[in-house]
């Protein structure tokens, strides 16, 4: 069994779809699974175990290029995969496997897919709820029950934990808050600066040091943060958005004690490290995609105007998001400090 996984774009979709290939090798543990991913994506799949290697897909999200895909699909022929699973819904998204001459070609059936995918399945949304669930759907035959869904599970090197701790001049001697304030859908899903400022000078107050994650948009936000803090708390916290790489912030995250993350991609990559993670929804939904981990605190208003999908606020108030107050997310923090302790041996 030899798996070509035409994979997501999107970073929390990427860490998701590990259910996926763990859920292949809890049927076939000598199965070998290559992702065709985007460049930015092969940190994440080096993480993931039960991925022998990430083949990058040279073409931007939303690039046809159909020359591009048929030489690509033709230089995989000779790897001989014999199945293939296409996780996006499009109909690009099909063409390499089909090029590569790919006997068995799975996929939900997305945009007009028929002839390029043989498996096609149509999606009932009733059964599969969760995104995780649709994914994991495809490594098993059609309408076949699931067993319990898997997690997804980073493996970290301790190696290049510490070359990453000596590389930004950081070290773990106080316990860690990360704190996730962006998220690429847009201002709807983003807890204001201000609330997570209060939250870190709260554990900067417990003797807690703060890092805040991100990307290069992330900065100034983050700056914000660093700038709401009394001076005398400022140098215990750090604002690396824009200055890691993504597998830099992934090992470096698994220092972190405790997590609070909008609903985003670095959410999902803290639940894949297992970290104690509260997590803060507002115009989006947990039913769909919440993280995976054990431990976790989701925390949302359920306003009547919420959720509503949108990147921007219908209402301009943002309420679901700044009415929920920064008490609630240190209380969810308290909880599961106080829950590890109870099970730690």
């Amino acid at each position: 069994m030899k798996y070509l996984i035409v994979g997501p774009s999107w970073v929390g979709d990427m860490v998701m779809a590990q259910t996926l290939f763990i859920a292949i090798k809890q049927q076939y543990p000598d199965a070998i699974i290559d992702i065709l991913a985007p460049a930015w994506s092969l940190p994440i799949i080096e993480r993931m175990p039960e991925v022998r290697r990430g083949i990058d897909m040279p073409l931007g999200h939303g690039k046809l290029n159909l020359g591009v895909r048929k030489t690509l699909g033709q230089s995989l022929q000779s790897e001989g995969y014999t199945h293939a699973i296409t996780l996006p819904g499009s109909f690009k998204s099909a063409l390499v496997p089909f090029w590569a001459k790919i006997r068995h070609r799975i996929g939900w059936r997305g945009e007009m897919r028929y002839g390029l995918l043989n498996d096609l399945r149509i999606l009932d949304k009733a059964k599969y709820p969760l995104m995780v669930s649709r994914y994991v759907a495809l490594a098993y035959p059609k309408n076949a029950q699931l067993p319990p869904l898997p997690k997804p599970c980073f493996k970290v090197n301790p190696n290049n934990v510490h070359k990453a701790l000596k590389a930004y001049g950081l070290n773990d001697q106080k316990p860690i808050l990360a704190l996730c304030p962006g998220a690429e859908f847009g201002p709807s899903k983003r807890w204001p600066a201000a609330h997570f400022a209060e939250v870190a000078q709260a554990k900067i107050a417990q003797g807690w040091q703060v890092w805040l994650f991100g990307s290069e948009k992330d900065a100034p936000g983050n700056h914000d943060i660093l700038q709401g803090l009394p001076v005398a708390s400022q140098s215990e916290c750090i604002n690396l958005a824009g200055r890691t790489t993504l597998a830099d912030a992934v090992d470096l995250m698994s220092l972190a004690k405790a997590v609070v993350s909008n609903d985003s991609g670095l959410m999902h990559i803290a639940a894949a490290l297992n970290r104690p993670l509260v997590a803060v929804y507002g115009s989006t939904s947990a039913e769909h995609t919440p993280p995976m981990n054990d431990q976790k605190e989701i925390l949302s208003l359920n306003l009547e105007c919420s959720p509503c999908f949108k990147r921007d606020c219908p209402l301009r108030h943002g309420n679901c998001m700044k009415q929920l107050e920064p008490v609630r997310v240190l209380n969810a923090l308290n909880n599961l400090e106080i829950n590890n302790k109870r099970e730690a041996p």
